[in-house]
């Protein structure tokens, strides 16, 4: 039981924080009932840290972005853009904090069969150019990513929708087989909502209901946003953001040091502890669906050989790399990309280790001579170039030679990845498991970086994964996902050694909730309508 004291105390922070006494009232009264000055003074800090406050300018240095960047939301390729689009539009749905799925522009959405869906939308949102959301601007917003013209990144998150139609203020989606995830699928970044005209949006316009009206857009370079006065949605605290593109990691950890930006995101990990010891400096660590990954594609030789992709996958030494590139802020990858986060993670799959005769019997039986070349940058990731580097040596183990490329930083997104044969990457990882693999894997998405879509393996897991979607029983859908994950990882061409968990330094004036998104980086990149300054 409290005593007396103890309650009293606990009152006078209730109060405190829902600004019935000020804080000179609360640090004379907690004082008076014999706390300390100094612990008294950091519980008023604490609560005001935890109550949200409007104002300031947001400043953001990310290590994404591209001169080849567009305001498309078809062409969204790394976070700079997909903060972008959280920043000036909402989606039908999005992924809350806990991972949970939650309606945004949709008040409410259900079905009976998982096969046809009914999205009822709120009433009264207004977007940045003043015209009343309507089920027209959700039917063309959707209907630009998809059919066969369609150019979309995120085309094979929606190949399954047969038709949307508008009924009163709610839009029906008919899907060609069920599936139970479709309301996670289309709160993707690829799908902010925009006005339409006649059936059709601009997809460059850069208009939405979001948190922040764009004033400024630079490519590769920035982007600027004021608060909309007419959200819909509590959140968006600050007056203006700004998202700076600094994609050399030294400059990006200076710029915070220097209180040049308020938070940065990918933060290397062996600088973790020299930003620690800065007093006005944070570090925020999420562990979540983040993987690094070296995608070889088997539609280009000689990775087209099942032999010399193998030779390469048990080349690696996956626990070096966590202990050198990560220092320890990861865990082990297993060549596919569903993390121990993910409900049907195949935790029964067989840990791949490194083998460096087996490798060499693979790498014989492949027939390859020669230089394989890997192509890499830190753009992809913090220390892309030195993993690569550590996969070359482990690999020479083996007997296999492995010429690393240091590519560009800018265009790296555009020139290198998803091009060139083999290269360093790295994937954000997805809420369920339909959704990475909608994403990256099956054969009709853009973005199959591996480009791994034929062949009796590949034809199978696409069979695997259109069934597991439509299946409503959790422990069939687990033995469907778990050979989903068996199939990617023996015949892909995704190298995934490990997962990594989101490092970011803030500024000691930024606060937040404790529960931070895991699905993306800085909260689910969302930190711009979530935080706010203390």
């Amino acid at each position: 039981m409290k005593s007396r004291k103890d309650a009293f105390i606990q009152d006078q922070k209730m109060r405190f924080a829902s600004k019935q006494i000020s804080r000179r009232r609360f640090i004379s009264s907690v004082a008076a009932a014999g706390v300390t000055i100094p612990t008294a003074l950091s519980w008023a800090a604490q609560a005001e840290a935890a109550t949200p406050v409007k104002g300031g300018h947001f400043r953001v240095g990310t290590g994404n972005g591209s001169t080849t960047d567009s305001l498309d939301p078809a062409t969204y390729e790394n976070d700079m853009t997909a903060t972008l689009a959280f920043a000036f539009g909402n989606h039908l749905t999005e992924v809350r904090p806990d991972g949970s799925l939650a309606g945004d522009l949709a008040e409410s959405y259900e079905s009976d069969d998982a096969k046809t869906w009914v999205f009822n939308l709120r009433q009264g949102v207004e977007f940045h150019n003043g015209k009343t959301l309507t089920p027209e601007d959700v039917i063309a917003s959707l209907n630009y990513h998809r059919g066969e013209d369609s150019k979309s990144a995120a085309k094979g998150n929606i190949e399954s929708v047969t038709d949307i139609r508008a009924d009163g203020n709610s839009v029906v989606f008919e899907l060609s087989a069920a599936n139970a995830d479709f309301p996670f699928l289309i709160s993707d970044y690829h799908f902010p909502i925009l006005p339409a005209e006649d059936g059709k949006i601009d997809p460059t316009s850069g208009i939405g209901t979001g948190p922040y009206a764009i004033d400024e857009f630079e490519p590769g370079v920035r982007f600027r946003g004021t608060r909309n006065a007419n959200y819909y949605k509590d959140g968006a605290h600050f007056d203006s953001v700004e998202y700076l593109s600094i994609v050399d990691l030294t400059a990006r950890q200076n710029a915070l040091l220097n209180d040049e930006v308020d938070v940065i995101d990918r933060v290397d990990p062996k600088t973790v502890a020299l930003l620690e010891r800065a007093p006005h400096i944070n570090i925020l660590e999420t562990t979540g669906t983040l993987h690094y990954t070296f995608p070889m594609r088997v539609d280009a030789a000689p990775f087209d050989n099942y032999d010399l992709r193998m030779a390469l996958k048990l080349a690696i030494k996956r626990q070096e790399l966590v202990d050198k590139i990560l220092l320890g802020h990861g865990a082990l990858g297993n060549d596919h990309p569903i993390s121990t986060a993910n409900q049907f993670h195949a935790s029964d799959l067989p840990q791949r280790e490194f083998d460096a005769d087996l490798a060499r019997s693979h790498y014989e039986k492949s027939g390859h001579s020669g230089t394989i070349q890997l192509s890499a940058s830190d753009a992809a990731f913090a220390g892309a170039v030195d993993a690569a580097q550590l996969i070359a040596a482990s690999a020479a183990e083996a007997g296999i030679e492995i010429e690393v490329v240091r590519e560009p930083s800018d265009g790296y997104w555009s020139n290198v990845w998803n091009k060139k044969p083999w290269c360093a990457c790295y994937w954000s990882g997805r809420p369920t498991e339909d959704w990475m693999f909608s994403s990256a894997y099956v054969a009709g998405t853009e973005w199959n970086d591996t480009a791994w879509r034929t062949g009796e393996a590949a034809e199978r897991f696409n069979e695997v994964v259109e069934q597991a979607r439509a299946e409503l029983d959790q422990a069939k859908r687990r033995e469907m996902y778990f050979e989903a994950q068996q199939l990617l990882n023996d015949d892909g061409g995704a190298m995934i050694p490990m997962f990594a968990n989101y490092i970011a330094g803030l500024n000691t004036r930024v606060a937040h909730d404790e529960a931070i998104a895991a699905n993306w980086s800085l909260d689910g990149n969302k930190a711009m309508e979530r935080w706010w300054f203390a």
